[in-house]
């Protein structure tokens, strides 16, 4: 038993050795600066009395979309139960390439009888906080990470991701799989010519061998 009181003691005075305050999460190799996924809802109400988008709205939903710079990453919706309307709201988003996603999110105010809200939720991915030269990158007697690690990989990943929601969770298999489209950036690959060898000369330098 006095082992064993001893051993508490000990462990209990060791961790009272551990310095208030400071951030333990960058004494490792995982960054501490990471790409943070936020969300923003952006809605239009249309008018469709009888179901069905009333002349003109097709156009105004249409400018919409192109203000917003609809594409790749975005999701759309369409709140209230109209299925004429819904068709007509899928069309238009089809000339951006998207498609009309079920159910739609939670938002502020009620659909007004005879119209539907688009809804249009967006995801950005950025690393907040970078470049992050908070702490001196010398002395650290303590073996910290630099406070800018991983603010250069991260913010380029953030940067470059097409569909930010891939950081949060991975896509689910559609149990289908298609060789040829596995197989096509390889393809082009070994099928391309290495660029900037337009215009040049296969002549032996002066000298070489």
């Amino acid at each position: 038993m006095r082992s064993k009181l001893t051993l508490i003691a000990l462990s209990s005075a060791l961790a009272g050795c551990a310095t208030p305050g400071v951030n333990q999460a960058d004494r490792g190799v995982a960054s501490v600066n990471v790409p943070v996924v936020t969300t923003a809802d952006y809605t239009f109400d249309a008018a469709a009395p009888g179901g069905a988008l009333a002349p003109g709205e097709a156009d105004r939903l249409g400018g919409w979309f192109q203000g917003l710079g609809l594409g790749y990453g975005d999701t759309v919706y369409v709140d209230g139960s109209a299925p004429a309307a819904r068709s007509q709201v899928a069309a238009i988003a089809g000339r951006f390439g998207m498609l009309v996603s079920p159910g739609a999110p939670v938002t502020a105010g009620m659909v007004a009888p005879g119209s539907v809200r688009v809804v249009v939720a967006r995801r950005r991915a950025e690393v907040p906080g970078c470049p992050n030269w908070s702490r001196p990158a010398a002395p650290d007697l303590a073996n910290h990470s630099m406070s800018n690690f991983g603010c250069s990989v991260n913010s380029n990943i953030a940067a470059m991701i097409a569909n930010p929601e891939d950081l949060i969770h991975g896509r689910e298999a559609t149990g289908v799989a298609d060789s040829y489209t596995a197989s096509k950036a390889i393809e082009m690959y070994r099928n391309t010519a290495p660029t900037g060898t337009k215009g040049l000369q296969d002549v032996t330098p002066k000298g070489g061998k």
